[in-house]
């Protein structure tokens, strides 16, 4: 805590001084924000155990019984906050994910269940789209395959704004759907999923592509899986031929804007795939926390004729799944999955 202290005098000073480049004051001023609220945590302990200290010595006082009853009390209620302000600074200290200020790559495929899990992945899309807008984030469609019944078979957007990832990353998984589809005439209950995978963004920076490891193949879009017919080859597929993942883009009509949306998108996962590799422990902490992340790990149910969505990673059932399907009420699960997730670091920290 002496250090970080230190270190942000130091910051202060540094960012006072003259001299320094626009780049400069930019790392500066951002390793300074996220020092700030540390070290006011820190000097509201100091200052809480400075009074403690004080307290104790009235309270072992005998000169004046009234006084030393009045310490007693007040000592009583400083070590009940004691515990939380500690809590609260080693919460600030656990190592953060270097991806959570970036923002990400939302994607979304039907899964089993046919038409109506291709009808639930429209509905999961749209979910993530009226979600980032109420949270003041930029959604860019970056790929549509509709079936023509209103379903998607996929679709994909990248979602700009603050602490994306940070938020949407525990995103990923199955997502499973119960209800009876209007085509059903006896009203039986389906079951039917679709799958989402959030990446964070990567920068050409972060991922150097070598041309000579991509096949790119252009074609016309068109039918269900654009979003209009084109009369030209605009459409792009992008093969990583290293890796085998394949990109297509055909929502532009522009072959250039498609081949650069397939280059961000295959950036992306080839970023992800490096990040899962670079961190070999990544995937016995995220077991042990709320969920791996992994698209085929079922994460949550919307049960419409009962009106819940339940998230079974932390047991959380909310009787509101319209609101939960509008955007309003995604916080209240995210939120929750957030603070499990830190109190399940703290506990291996602390053990």
């Amino acid at each position: 805590m002496d250090h970080l202290v230190r270190r942000y005098a130091e910051l202060r000073d540094a960012l006072g001084s003259s001299g320094l480049t626009g780049v400069d004051v930019a790392r500066l001023s951002k390793e300074y924000s996220e020092l700030s609220p540390i070290v006011e945590g820190i000097d509201a302990l100091h200052r809480a155990r400075d009074e403690l200290a004080a307290l104790t010595g009235l309270a072992q006082s005998n000169e004046d019984a009234e006084l030393k009853a009045l310490a007693e009390n007040e000592l009583r209620a400083l070590r009940e906050q004691l515990p939380e302000l500690e809590r609260r600074i080693r919460l600030a200290l656990l190592p953060k994910d270097a991806d959570d200020e970036r923002n990400a790559i939302l994607e979304v495929r039907a899964g089993t269940g046919g038409e109506e899990a291709a009808l639930f992945a429209a509905e999961l899309f749209r979910m993530y789209q009226r979600y980032a807008s109420l949270r003041g984030w930029r959604s860019e469609i970056l790929d549509l395959s509709e079936t023509g019944l209103g379903g998607f078979k996929e679709a994909s957007a990248l979602i700009s704004g603050r602490d994306v990832f940070a938020r949407l990353k525990f995103e990923s998984g199955v997502h499973r759907v119960q209800r009876v589809p209007e085509t059903e005439a006896s009203g039986r209950i389906h079951t039917s999923a679709a799958t989402v995978a959030v990446l964070p963004e990567a920068e050409e920076v972060d991922i150097r592509i070598d041309e000579r490891d991509l096949r790119i193949d252009v074609f016309r879009a068109g039918g269900p899986g654009g979003q209009s017919v084109n009369t030209t080859d605009s459409a792009v597929r992008i093969t990583h031929l290293p890796t085998g993942l394949a990109v297509i883009q055909q929502d532009e009509k522009s072959q250039h804007k498609n081949k650069a949306r397939a280059l961000k998108v295959l950036r992306s996962r080839l970023y992800e795939m490096e990040r899962q590799a670079r961190d070999s422990a990544r995937a016995a902490v995220r077991k042990a926390q709320v969920g791996s992340g992994d698209r085929s790990e079922r994460i949550r149910t919307y049960n419409f004729p009962q009106g819940r969505v339940t998230d079974h990673r932390i047991n959380l059932t909310l009787y509101k799944i319209d609101k939960v399907m509008s955007g309003e009420a995604l916080d209240e699960i995210i939120d929750a999955i957030l603070a499990a997730d830190q109190a399940t670091r703290l506990a291996a920290v602390e053990g």
